[in-house]
């Protein structure tokens, strides 16, 4: 009796061991809101329960192997989904696997990662403004990301998605707070092997201070990245936050190139704010102007919001945007949604 309990217990021990060298976790989170919207150049409102509010919906797998000497193999796959009508991606015709599909190897020399990833341009945008990763009411990400397929005719200021596939991206450790990225997406393009996307950002967290930027040159379209982009495209952009406790304001600045016949440069302002309201509220106000060179057109977006933590998982959420395009009618749009993580 007592060799077999000393058995089951070193199986135990054995099984708990191995346990802690590997996992693989099934993660993800859902959004929803019920919404009014016009933005501006729709010729009508909508009403909408709709996917997304603050964040894209998604689902997916990510696992790490202990390799031993402190090296660690990870992987993720994770996929885009739209929770109103249970579709996947974010858009008709999206990869599978665009938000993850990818693995990589981190140990004490950072990280070197293969596959689609997130884009240089992706993360700062989120960390460096109030609404984070909201592609329906943030205006920097709406004013960055999201094309309007309306009479105002308005093109994203990113180049070539929020995530690269077919990509090496090099992260470094982290120093005193600073970290940074480069990354690599190949083209594959047999009849112009010199065409692809370089870029870096970096991200530096020092006490109350944020500060993160991101640089783009870009020649090959995503997800799919099975085409050129028509003309080259240099992209940058410098973010800062101070959390003073009360309040903790935004600024962000950052400016596009485009190698076409008109030399079209755009150019992103963004001034926000986030204030705390009692231990589980916090207020959010967001100002974003972008100017185009080619059409001479201006946009400016105005979001004020609240969110409500019920817990750590799960947020209650209430937004109020306008949107102002050149020549085109104004919009204002509502939403109140609920955001929840697993």
């Amino acid at each position: 009796m007592k060799k077999t309990l000393i058995a089951v217990g070193a199986a135990l021990v054995c099984g708990a061991a191995a346990h802690a060298q590997s996992s693989v976790t099934l993660t993800g989170l859902s959004d929803l809101y019920v919404g009014s919207m016009k933005m501006a150049g729709d010729a009508n409102r909508r009403s909408v329960v709709n996917s997304g509010g603050m964040t894209t919906s998604w689902f997916g797998f990510k696992g790490t192997e202990d390799l031993g000497g402190g090296l660690k193999a990870n992987f993720q796959l994770t996929s885009f989904l739209q929770n109103d009508t249970g579709t996947q991606g974010r858009f008709q015709g999206d990869t599978f696997f665009s938000r993850d599909a990818n693995v990589s190897l981190s140990g004490g020399f950072g990280s070197v990662l293969l596959g689609r990833w997130m884009a240089p341009n992706f993360l700062p945008s989120v960390i460096g403004n109030p609404f984070g990763d909201s592609f329906t009411f943030s205006p920097l990400i709406l004013h960055k990301d999201v094309p309007l397929f309306n009479g105002s005719g308005w093109r994203a200021m990113t180049p070539a998605d929020t995530g690269w596939s077919n990509q090496i991206a090099y992260t470094t450790p982290t120093y005193n707070g600073l970290s940074a990225n480069i990354q690599y997406q190949f083209g594959e393009q047999a009849t112009q092997n010199s065409k692809r996307n370089v870029g870096a950002n970096f991200f530096y967290f020092g006490g109350p201070l944020t500060l993160t930027g991101f640089y783009e040159n870009a020649d090959v379209t995503n997800p799919a990245a099975t085409t050129l982009l028509p003309n080259n495209q240099k992209y940058w952009m410098l973010l800062g936050a101070y959390d003073f406790g009360m309040v903790k304001p935004y600024l962000s600045y950052g400016e596009k190139k485009i190698a076409d016949a008109f030399s079209t440069k755009g150019k992103t302002l963004q001034v926000g704010a986030s204030a705390p309201v009692g231990s589980t509220g916090k207020l959010l106000a967001e100002w974003v102007k972008t100017e185009w060179s080619t059409p001479d057109v201006n946009r400016k977006t105005f979001t004020i919001g609240y969110d409500h933590f019920l817990s750590k998982r799960t947020d209650l959420y209430a937004v109020v945007m306008n949107d102002k395009i050149t020549n085109q009618t104004s919009g204002t749009s509502l939403g109140l949604g609920i955001r929840h993580r697993f």
